[in-house]
């Protein structure tokens, strides 16, 4: 496609984008992780978006076309790695665990990119071994292709909060739950619930990075109290929401 720039290095480097900054629809011949030292960084590509705080980083195997967004002050650190480098076996775009020992060295690794001492090399060696070792997360809201599953989808992306079944929303978008049920497995291979759980917390990480309350997340995106809506999110992302804004 004409309007999508290919680059074909990949970037090795640290960079901060404000609050809203896009990088627009690209694509590498090399993989790379994307990693958010601060805010939250929403990748998007034609299978859905991935959204990562700071215990996720996101890999984008070679010539996956991809576009960033930042939520909140983002300090982003890019690693490019050659196509022949690939150490999970991962060919689509995948969310990881970042343990404490593997955000370092994706820092060190990016903080001086035209570093090739033998000691970045060594740096590099480990931090591939703890690639491997990482656990893949779900944190991804998938493009849904049918029409009438599109349709559920954008009445809950405009109002997270929406507390409707999903028989009341198939009623307005023309579709039964039964079939939309399928749908959602088939297209998305998730459940409903599971994927209104995702939108909510990627509405959440949005809302906090730009600053809101965590009532007031709580409330927006649909959780019934505060409390349950700090379980969700420490379940799946290993922090409280109150702590997000003091991460390293």
């Amino acid at each position: 496609m004409p309007d999508i720039r290919h680059t074909p290095q990949a970037a090795t480097s640290a960079r901060t984008l404000a609050p809203g900054d896009r990088i627009d629809a690209h694509r590498h011949d090399d993989h790379q992780i994307l990693y958010a030292g601060t805010g939250v960084l929403a990748v998007t590509t034609d299978a859905g978006t991935w959204f990562a705080p700071g215990t996720r980083a996101l890999w984008v195997p070679a010539g996956c076309v991809h576009s960033h967004r930042a939520h909140g002050r983002l300090d982003l650190h890019l690693l490019g790695l050659p196509a022949s480098v690939n150490p999970l076996g991962l060919d689509a775009p995948t969310a990881l665990t970042v343990s404490p020992l593997l955000r370092e060295l994706i820092l060190a690794c990016t903080r001086d990119p035209d570093d090739d001492s033998a000691e970045r090399r060594r740096l590099r060696a480990v931090l591939l071994d703890q690639l491997r070792a990482s656990p893949q997360q779900p944190v991804q809201l998938p493009t849904p292709a049918d029409p009438r599953l599109r349709a559920v989808c954008d009445l809950l992306y405009r109002n997270p909060a929406d507390p409707r079944t999903l028989a009341a929303l198939g009623t307005e978008a023309g579709a039964g739950e039964r079939t939309l049920s399928r749908l959602f497995r088939r297209e998305l291979g998730i459940t409903f619930p599971q994927w209104r759980t995702q939108l909510r917390l990627y509405h959440a990480l949005r809302m906090l990075a730009d600053g809101e309350q965590v009532t007031t997340v709580a409330h927006h995106c649909g959780w019934a109290s505060t409390s349950a809506f700090i379980d969700v999110f420490r379940r799946n992302f290993g922090y409280t929401p109150g702590t997000h804004h003091r991460r390293p």
